[in-house]
C-alpha cells in the first residue's frame, strides 16, 4: 500500500477517464494511418507529429498543421483519408481495449462510483467504440471534443466531466495517457493517475500526477486506497 501524503488524503467518489491511448489502444492505430496517408501526400514522417498534438481537439490540431506545416496543408484531405484508413483497419483488425480498463471500469461501478469520459475524440466515433466494446452503458457521463471549447491542457473538459456527473473535481480520480491531459486534469483539481502509451512524461508531467502507472491493472489497488481515504 502507497503511504500517501495528508493532500491526498481524501474521499474518491468518481472516476474520470481519457479515451485514446488509455482504455482503447487507438493511438498506435491513428499514428500508423498519418504515416500511411503521410506518404500519399508527400510527409513520409507525418506519423511522428501525433507525439505533439496528443489530446488535441480538430480546431487545435489544424491549427498546429498550419503553423507547423504551412498553410497550404491539406488539412481536410489528410482528415477525410486518416479517417477512412483508420475505419479499414479497425475493421479488418479490430479495436483492442487496454489492460485493466474493464477490470477498472468494472470496479469503479460494482463499488457505486460515477464513471465518466472526457475525450478530445468527436462524439460519433467514440460512441461507437465504446458501444463495440460494450462498455458504453457502464458510464454516467461523456464529454466529448466538439463539446469543449479550449482543447487540453486547458480545464474546461474535466471541469465538464465532473459536472457531468454532480461532483466537485476533489472528489474525482482522472487517468490520462498524454502529458497535455495530466496537465489538464490536474489544473481542474482532479487527483491524476497516468497510464503513458505514445509518450513517456517529463518531470514537471510526473510531478502533477499522484502515480504514474504502467497499466490500468495497477491503477485499481490505487482507487481502493483514495475511495477509502487511508
Amino acid at each position: 500500500m502507497i503511504a500517501l501524503k495528508e493532500e491526498w488524503i481524501l474521499m474518491i467518489r468518481g472516476l474520470v477517464f481519457d479515451m485514446d491511448g488509455l482504455i482503447f489502444d487507438s493511438e498506435k492505430v491513428v499514428q500508423r494511418t498519418w504515416y500511411d496517408v503521410g506518404k500519399q501526400i508527400g510527409i513520409p514522417d507525418m506519423g511522428d507529429y501525433i507525439l505533439h498534438t496528443l489530446g488535441f481537439n480538430k480546431v487545435k490540431e489544424k491549427a498546429y498543421f498550419r503553423e507547423i506545416l504551412g498553410e497550404e496543408f491539406p488539412y481536410e484531405l489528410f482528415a477525410e483519408r486518416t479517417k477512412e484508413r483508420f475505419y479499414e483497419i479497425v475493421d479488418q483488425e479490430g479495436m483492442s481495449v487496454k489492460p485493466g480498463a474493464r477490470e477498472l471500469i468494472r470496479y469503479g461501478k460494482e463499488h457505486g462510483l460515477k464513471l465518466a469520459v472526457a475525450t478530445s475524440s468527436r462524439e460519433g466515433y467514440a460512441v461507437k467504440l465504446f458501444q463495440d466494446a460494450g462498455i458504453y452503458d457502464y458510464f454516467d457521463g461523456f464529454v466529448f471534443g466538439n463539446m469543449v471549447t479550449h482543447s487540453k491542457p486547458d480545464p474546461e473538459i474535466y471541469q465538464k466531466a465532473c459536472a457531468a456527473i454532480n461532483l466537485p473535481a476533489e472528489a474525482c480520480m482522472a487517468f490520462e495517457d498524454a502529458p497535455a491531459g495530466v496537465r489538464s486534469a490536474s489544473a481542474a483539481g482532479l487527483t491524476v493517475v497516468m497510464v503513458p502509451d505514445l509518450v513517456q512524461p517529463e518531470e514537471d508531467v510526473r510531478n502533477l500526477a499522484f502515480q504514474v502507472c504502467s497499466s490500468l491493472t495497477e491503477a485499481i489497488p490505487l482507487v481502493e486506497q483514495l475511495r477509502q481515504g487511508k
